[in-house]
């Protein structure tokens, strides 16, 4: 065994991209909509109580002047689950997230330093950091300050596991549509990808046309000389005027989540742009809400988008005509006298002889830790007779259990197009789904492009990219522009060895308006599979132009370079990837096969040891640190992990042989005798396990046999292996 096999076993055998995108319709805004500001020139009161809400203070510039938190004293976190080492800090006038980790040898490596450009969150209950990349993408910070027991910094929500997202998770349409006002369409861009890129003038907090719709129709009437006053009126939308499903609505639009776990929660229509939703129409019209189904495990789990969700569940809400608007005004912060009011328009002779607590809400809608975001408490708005005999606050560990199963319509009446995507696009019941979406689509004809990418994409997570390709085709024939069905299919491309066809596909994708770093990164992978290496280069480099933080980019450089023969900047650019996703396996992986071939086996095992952490599954992983475990002579362990390299690829042949040469290491012949001949039966001109077991066949005696493999091994082209078996057979 040497090095440079080790070496190209592994960097040439890994792709870079592991990512999985969903489709995106256009974001252009309907007009309508004006400065929030110019409400209060009729609404002053209104406005002023509005803006100490927690909803006029959701999204905001982070200034010296709006700080709570603590940059100075209390400041470094360290994250157990990641091994990251975390340090906010303020300076002139700007405050920043810096992340390292320690290697081996306890010295800071994977340092990265990000400013905090935006606050999303009043901090009633949490902030939440934001920063604008040049490209102009919205990243979520991974460190959240949250203002329990006086304040104190803690990982975002979802962050608190080893694969977490760090400075990487982009802020979509969907996490804008419920933190902000709409963004005005000059304001957004990047149609088609997962990762819209926002200009610099974005509104700060939701403002009233969220709840009211677009204000423009109703400031030109009042501006009328003369006008009616109902005409005025009926220029804009008033909640509490509308039926009771259209009123509730208006809320649902963002407290309505059945969970944020992975189901998926809702899809917005195809049809309908991002930002289209408009208070009076009906949200189903917009979107289509999922639920677990019903005795699955999950009831009473609490997340933080809940109160809807959870409201819906009381006898309170089912067995009268209330919404939200019954308890809450959403212009002011309510105390608990107006609660008890409220509940005493129904409940006016309960507990009047022996009142059981200070107000109706303590009793019977208590506070409770969110399972999905842990330091957090919200008010539980299921309404209950009794409080559940437990401590409801309890400290939580984050959890994400994931779940398989049937998805179900929330509220609503199935339609077969979207339940059957609904099953798959997080792989939650993803066999039946595949089903259910092929017989839908045969029936309803679908005219459009995206169920059709639809099916493709869950094909893809079944593992079947051949079988995806044809639902991708089909997409592009009715719209040849569609972009994710370009990178889709530019993807099941490269899984199924057609490099060729990737680059066509990869090329028009990338070539849209903006540029998009997913589709140039695809196309240098393209490009690096046919060896045009110097094409794969300029597309990197073009990638990282617009977005210096992409590990897949960074990763694919390092492949590049190492195959025109510059192994230091080949190990600069893996670091480079890992420094922004210290757990990347293709690149830890990468790297580790060239610090073996430095002999640097201390570094070596530790990369290995992150590359399987982050992909358990990766046979090829396995196969090449177990070679690396036998060169520092860990022969136990070696065999383990050639053992699961065969389980997981068990049509290798070249870790049958590398697994049999270990065994005749640790002098087991005739179990080397059956992995030689297993990897014979794969690769009948397999040159290094004809000589090998010539070998073992010599030692016992079975000369005939020996001589006829020997003979094989000569015809090898590898002068090392015909040169012994010459020997032999002189």
């Amino acid at each position: 065994m040497n090095f440079r096999r080790l070496l190209a076993l592994l960097a040439l055998a890994i792709t870079a991209c592991n990512r999985q995108a969903t489709t995106t319709a256009s974001t252009k805004t309907d007009p309508g909509y004006v400065d929030a500001g110019t409400c209060a020139t009729c609404h002053a009161e209104i406005a002023a109580s509005y803006q100490r809400t927690g909803m006029g203070r959701s999204f905001f510039l982070p200034t010296a002047g709006n700080k709570v938190e603590d940059f100075t004293k209390h400041n470094t976190l360290f994250n157990k689950a990641s091994s990251r080492y975390y340090r906010m800090t303020e300076r002139d006038g700007k405050f920043y997230q810096r992340r390292h980790q320690l290697d081996p040898r306890g010295q800071e490596t994977n340092v990265v330093e990000l400013s905090l450009d935006y606050v999303i969150g009043s901090g009633n209950h949490a902030r939440t950091y934001l920063h604008r990349s040049p490209e102009g993408k919205l990243l979520e910070m991974p460190v959240s300050w949250y203002p329990e027991n006086g304040g104190y910094w803690a990982m975002s929500p979802g962050y608190d596991r080893p694969d977490q997202q760090d400075f990487r998770r982009p802020v979509g349409y969907d996490c804008m549509f419920c933190h902000n006002s709409y963004p005005d369409a000059s304001q957004v861009s990047n149609p088609g990808s997962d990762e819209p890129i926002y200009g610099a003038k974005l509104p700060q907090g939701i403002d009233c046309q969220r709840c009211h719709g677009p204000g423009k129709a109703h400031i030109e009437a009042a501006s009328k000389a003369g006008e009616k006053a109902e005409i005025i009126r009926a220029a804009i939308v008033n909640p509490k005027k509308l039926p009771r499903d259209l009123q509730l609505d208006v809320c649902r639009q963002c407290h309505m989540e059945t969970t944020s776990l992975r189901l998926p929660n809702a899809i917005r229509r195809f049809d309908r742009e991002p930002f289209s939703y408009r208070p009076g129409q009906p949200l189903s019209g917009y979107e289509l809400l999922f639920d677990r189904a019903p005795n699955s495990g999950f009831e009473d789990r609490f997340e933080v988008a809940h109160a809807a969700y959870r409201l819906e569940k009381s006898a309170c809400f089912r067995s009268s005509q209330m919404t939200c608007l019954t308890c809450h005004n959403p212009h002011k912060q309510e105390t608990p006298e107006h609660f008890n009011q409220v509940c005493g328009t129904c409940h006016a002779t309960a507990h009047a002889a022996k009142p059981q607590g200070p107000d109706c809400i303590t009793c019977h809608m208590w506070k409770r830790r969110a399972e999905d975001a842990v330091h957090l408490s919200m008010t539980d708005h299921f309404i209950q007779r009794r409080k559940p005999a437990r401590n409801l606050l309890a400290p939580l560990a984050e959890s994400a259990p994931q779940y398989k199963g049937e998805v179900v319509p929330y509220g609503g009446k199935a339609e077969a197009l979207y339940s059957a995507t609904a099953q798959t696009l997080h792989s939650s019941n993803l066999e039946a789904g595949i089903q259910r979406l092929e017989q839908a689509i045969a029936s309803e004809k679908p005219a459009g492009p995206e169920f059709h990418t639809e099916l493709g994409a869950a094909l893809v997570r079944q593992g079947h990219p051949d079988a995806a390709v044809k639902w991708f085709e089909e997409a592009l024939r009715r719209k040849p522009d569609y972009r994710p069905a370009l990178s889709k299919l530019a993807g099941a491309y490269l899984a199924t060895g057609q490099p060729a066809h990737a680059v066509e596909l990869a090329e028009k994708a990338a070539a849209m308006n903006p540029p998009d770093t997913f589709a140039l990164t695809d196309l240098a992978n393209a490009w690096l599979q046919q060896a045009r290496l110097d094409d794969a280069q300029r597309v990197l480099e073009k990638a990282l132009a617009l977005d210096p933080q992409l590990p897949d980019a960074y990763n694919l450089m390092g492949l590049v370079a190492l195959r025109k023969g510059d192994r230091v900047k080949a190990a600069a650019a893996f670091r480079e990837a890992l420094r922004h996703q210290p757990e990347h396996a293709e690149a830890n992986t990468n790297l580790a096969s060239m610090l073996a071939e430095q002999k640097d086996y201390t570094q070596a095992d530790y990369h290995f040891r992150l590359a399987l952490n982050a992909n358990p599954e990766a046979a090829e992983a396995h196969h090449s640190y177990g070679f690396l475990l036998t060169l520092m002579n860990r022969l136990e362990p070696a065999q383990a992990e050639f053992e699961t390299a065969l389980r997981l690829a068990p049509g290798n042949a070249q870790t049958h042989v590398d697994l049999a040469d270990l065994l005749v290491t640790r002098r087991q012949p005739q179990q080397a005798e059956t992995e030689y001949r297993k990897a014979l039966g794969m690769a009948p001109a397999q040159a290094e396990a004809h000589l090998a077991l010539a070998r073992l066949l010599a030692r016992r005696g079975n000369t005939a046999e020996a001589r006829d493999h020997f003979q094989k091994a000569a015809l090898s082209q590898d002068p090392a292996i015909r040169e012994e078996a010459g020997r032999y057979l002189r």
